[in-house]
């Protein structure tokens, strides 16, 4: 499970890290992201958070819903990750006005400006990927290069089945596309790093665990209560992505 008395700040780079070692987002030097998660803070975590310009905003937005005043406090950052009650602190429609003025003179946003107010906006790492992000919009068009990137962006679960030194397998269900539909599919194994020169941004893995993953890290090991959370909260975002997709012709 989500360790126990961590601090939010090495929380949210337990997640932030994958996309920043590939230069994806965030700060230029992945090294200070990385001793983040490992623990240390400083005075520099909130200035790197800010750096996330997709995440931040929603870190914001699930503060004041929920009434938490530091962005950076652990539930807040479990709740865009992985998912939680905090999720429903957040009025859809309030959410909704906060990311179209957080992103609303970006170009290439997915389906964010035709997104009505009774559609569930979700303060999720999952809507982000897959509704604001433009990459379901390029599935017709491209396939199996945005379905890529959709499946490594998501934060997925898993059960550990093998770890060795520096990577582990995880059975894991991967995103699938008819052409029509987003769906999460059978699991299969994958591969993925725990830890690269003796850093890891989780405590090492066992058999039998059930972990997170984002791009190609293992980020942490959760309870099947969080697993479900991080799938319902994906769920929601799919059925919307859907919606849009049918009418996107």
């Amino acid at each position: 499970m989500t360790a126990v008395g961590i601090i939010g700040p090495a929380l949210f780079a337990r997640y932030a890290y994958p996309p920043n070692e590939l230069g994806y987002c965030g700060p230029e030097d992945p090294s200070a992201l990385l001793r983040q998660a490992l623990g240390g803070s400083g005075s520099g975590d909130r200035d790197r958070a800010r750096q996330f310009d997709g995440a931040w905003p929603y870190l914001e937005a699930l503060a004041v819903g929920a009434g938490i005043e530091d962005p950076l406090d652990p539930r807040v950052i479990e709740a865009y990750w992985v998912g939680s009650d905090l999720l429903d602190s957040l009025d859809s429609a309030t959410l909704l006005q906060h990311l179209r003025t957080a992103f609303g003179e970006r170009e290439n946003t997915g389906f964010l400006t035709a997104l009505e107010d009774r559609d569930r906006a979700l303060a999720h790492h999952s809507f982000h990927v897959f509704l604001v992000y433009p990459w379901v919009k390029l599935l017709r068009k491209r396939g199996a290069v945005p379905l890529s990137v959709l499946q490594n962006c998501r934060i997925r679960c898993g059960v550990v089945e093998d770890v060795s030194q520096e990577h582990a397998s995880v059975v894991s269900s991967t995103l699938e596309f008819d052409g029509q539909q987003l769906a999460r599919g059978t699991p299969v194994s994958q591969r993925v790093r725990w830890s690269v020169g003796g850093r890891s941004l989780a405590p090492p893995p066992v058999p039998g665990a059930v972990v997170t993953m984002h791009w190609d890290w293992l980020c942490d090991s959760i309870t099947a209560e969080q697993a479900l959370a991080l799938d319902a909260a994906e769920d929601s975002a799919l059925r919307i992505a859907n919606q849009m997709l049918s009418t996107d012709m």
